[in-house]
């Protein structure tokens, strides 16, 4: 009986190490796990219009699931690895580039500088900026020359090995200082303003002559980078047929469908976008990074090449919230009722034009807030600075006019011994009111909006 127990025993083992044995010649692959792909749907949503019902997102349960595909998640065989050398110089010549070094480095495929760009300028108003600078650099976040290798690491190490001899240059950085004749020309050859507004309307100074107290003040707000969960991100693929393949997390893939057929001088229908799903954008990928840099690469090494921005990147490189210096000047009668104002807005528009012209445009209109005011004159101006460019981000212009009207405001009120809310109702737009460009406003709910604001805030007990 015990020699039975002990065979028994002896059997058992040999089975154990037999499946660890064979456990651990299967690949290292985890399980499977399957997802119910049928979801319900609340039977409201197929009785009535969906105004008023709870919507889910189509992406959401993706999400959720942790199942959504980024650009970082995606391989094709045989793909590589770019990385961008900045400049680190914000206003400078460059006299020469020797990327020798980095070639030599083992697992190095390709190197790239700009004079191998087809057609070195891009932008969505003016083609003002290069892809990667060849003879000048505007910002220290410019690119300067690229490798693709067969790590990332090797790649961001071959960087390193790239020798650039510099000019450097004098810089301007204030906006105000850069509108001067006697400032330092970011473009040589041409103005910093490359952008101006006005928009007039009745007569202001005799507005201000006639009012009963004048305000003036000035505001001003900071470059506002977007930071996606995201960064800035693409892979770009050729076919045998000399067509580009580019999965990008562009949020306009038109427009940057257009602007990679430029810069590569090659026929539109030659290009093709896929839009993967952007892990956040909120303006700030309106427009193409790395796509023309990683499809050379492409091209030049015969494989795929993935690219994606590191954090420093995103806030050194890509796009910003424009910065604004803006003057306001006010007059009012005696009961708060505004009779003139004067504006004047410098946009800090960066390196590079980008959006700005577009922005300039938003923020002069929206400039006087949503006020009647029978005599304005605004003027605006965009100005080029040797600062990170800035670009497209949610308001386009409105949220920084909209801290500086409504700063404004308050201090009119507290100045005046009046409500700030009774201030702002006294002089709000209403049905058939005229915007500071003439257009007669229709479906005017702002006083609507402020009187249930502030009731739903409890205003008039919180103001006593």
């Amino acid at each position: 009986m015990e020699d039975n127990v002990k065979v028994a025993e002896r059997d058992a083992t040999l089975e154990e190490m037999r499946e660890i044995d064979d456990n651990l010649r299967l690949p290292a692959v985890p399980d499977q796990v399957s997802y119910p792909i049928v979801t319900d749907t609340p039977e409201a949503r197929t009785q009535t219009p969906a105004v008023g019902q709870r919507a889910s997102r189509p992406d959401g349960r993706l999400h959720g699931l942790g199942q959504t595909k980024y650009i970082d998640d995606m391989y094709f065989p045989g793909m590589i690895h770019a990385k961008i050398k900045r400049s680190g110089i914000s206003k400078a010549r460059i006299k020469s580039i020797d990327v020798s070094e980095a070639e030599k480095m083992p697992g190095v495929m390709a190197t790239l500088i700009g004079k191998e760009i087809p057609i070195n300028s891009f932008g969505p108003s003016y083609q003002d900026q290069p892809v990667i600078a060849d003879e000048m650099v505007f910002h220290a976040g410019d690119a300067v020359a690229a490798v693709a290798a067969v790590t990332e690491q090797l790649a961001q190490d071959a960087l390193e090995k790239i020798k650039i001899d510099y000019e450097p240059l004098d810089p301007v950085y204030d906006p105000i200082e850069a509108m001067k004749e006697s400032a330092p020309q970011v473009h040589e050859g041409g103005s910093n303003i490359y952008a101006t507004k006005v928009i007039q309307k009745g007569d202001v100074e005799q507005g201000f002559k006639d009012a009963y107290r004048i305000y003036e003040n000035t505001f001003s707000t900071q470059m506002v980078e977007h930071v996606p969960m995201e960064p800035h991100a693409s892979i770009a693929d050729w076919d045998g047929n000399g067509r580009v393949t580019l999965h990008s997390s562009l949020g306009r893939i038109t427009l940057g469908r257009a602007d990679i057929s430029r810069t590569l001088d090659i026929p539109i229908n030659r290009v093709r976008i896929i839009a993967t799903v952007v892990g956040g954008n909120f303006g700030g990928k309106n427009e193409i990074t790395t796509e023309p840099i990683l499809a050379l690469l492409s091209k030049k090494t015969g494989r795929p090449v993935k690219g994606i921005y590191t954090r420093e990147d995103e806030f050194i490189s890509s796009t910003t919230r424009h910065p604004f210096v803006m003057d306001y000047k006010t007059g009012v009668d005696k009961d708060g009722q505004i009779v003139a104002r004067k504006v004047r807005l410098v946009c800090d528009g960066g390196a590079y034009c980008s959006w700005s012209e577009t922005t300039l445009g938003k923020a002069c209109i929206l400039s006087a807030g949503p006020y009647n005011i029978e005599n304005l004159y605004v003027e605006a101006f965009a100005v080029y600075t040797n600062k990170t460019m800035t670009g497209a981000m949610r308001g386009f212009g409105a949220p920084q006019v909209c801290f500086a009207y409504e700063s404004h405001m308050d201090d009119i009120a507290v100045d005046l011994g009046i409500d700030p809310l009774e201030l702002r109702m006294r002089n709000a737009f209403h049905e058939g009111s005229a915007s500071p460009t003439g257009q007669v406003l229709q479906s005017v709910v702002v006083k609507d909006s402020l009187e249930m604001a502030a009731d739903r805030f409890g205003w008039e007990e919180w103001s006593k």
